[in-house]
């Protein structure tokens, strides 16, 4: 009964991740489903970060709490394992998706380190994310930002560098869900604009490879969480994608109960503001998982 009584845009494919299994996260599994029920959620997809497998990979905090890498694989299967039972138990009440978000490190094995995690666990969808350039993480301190951007000779080579990192990544792994798209924009703001003609030229390519595999562009709402104003991907991004009939799906990317349904009728706003006016969903019909067209 519940998929009749609730909007049918209203799903998150990019997200669910928790204290049980993250470092950087809050609560457990469980409560994060209860959040995502009562905030009216039909369908939530569930997409843990899939482990970093080399010491050079772990997060500070990870190292702060003397966990190691085969610490976060065991986690991880832990995950795995979980995931399904909890999807069964509130099947009754909201259509859980198995997923991860995956890693693009080593850079020379990612391809098939998460090919087989897909496999092993029977994954029901993937969020395709780069997070890492040169090994060093983009995503977390401005310290190793600038490392990063020094190795490639500056923010604009560096953003290059990653739009090309997210086209190899979704050629390679055809991600049903291609996470935060302009992730570079998070720890940009004091060293210059990340959509100058040569980024954006790089960034319509990784559009063209999403368009061509059939991804699914995350309307990422932790964007207005990191102080950034809108969600990723920027106004520019959004419209180019739509011109192209690139798709959308909206992600709360929640690390924790208190994020799950974080900004969704900001994000709904913004998408049909930048000319969107429907979402392509993932959800269950039968057991069995459809992608589906809806309006917003």
């Amino acid at each position: 009964m519940h998929n009749h009584m609730r909007r049918p845009w209203k799903v998150s494919l990019h997200g669910g991740h928790s204290g049980e299994f993250c470092d950087h996260a809050k609560g457990t599994l469980r409560e994060v489903i209860e959040a995502a029920i009562a905030c009216g959620y039909h369908t939530f997809g569930v997409s843990e970060h899939a482990p970093r497998l080399g010491e050079r990979y772990l997060y500070p905090t990870e190292r702060d709490m003397g966990w190691d890498v085969a610490k976060i694989a065991t986690d991880f299967d832990a995950y795995g394992r979980s995931i399904g039972v909890l999807a069964e138990e509130y099947a009754d009440r909201i259509t859980i998706l198995r997923g991860f978000e995956i890693e693009v490190v080593p850079g020379d094995r990612y391809v098939e380190i998460m090919s087989n995690y897909r496999r092993q666990y029977e994954f029901e969808y993937i969020v395709g994310s780069v997070h890492y350039l040169h090994d060093i993480s983009i995503d977390s301190s401005q310290e190793e930002y600038v490392s990063a951007m020094e190795i490639a000779g500056g923010l604009e080579a560096l953003t290059i560098e990653y739009y090309e990192a997210v086209t190899s990544m979704i050629k390679a792994l055809k991600p049903e869900v291609v996470g935060h798209l302009d992730l570079m924009r998070k720890n940009a703001g004091p060293h210059g604009p990340v959509d100058t003609p040569p980024i954006r030229r790089a960034a319509l390519r990784a559009l063209e490879a999403a368009r061509e595999f059939g991804g699914i562009l995350d309307l990422n709402t932790a964007g207005y969480r990191k102080g950034l104003g809108t969600p990723y991907p920027a106004p520019w991004l959004v419209r180019e994608a739509n011109r192209m009939g690139v798709p959308f799906c909206i992600g709360d990317d929640s690390h924790g109960p208190d994020d799950v349904g974080a900004g969704l009728d900001a994000a709904r706003a913004y998408l049909l503001e930048n000319g969107v006016n429907s979402v392509t969903v993932l959800t269950k019909e039968d057991g069995e998982l459809v992608r589906k067209t809806v309006p917003l």
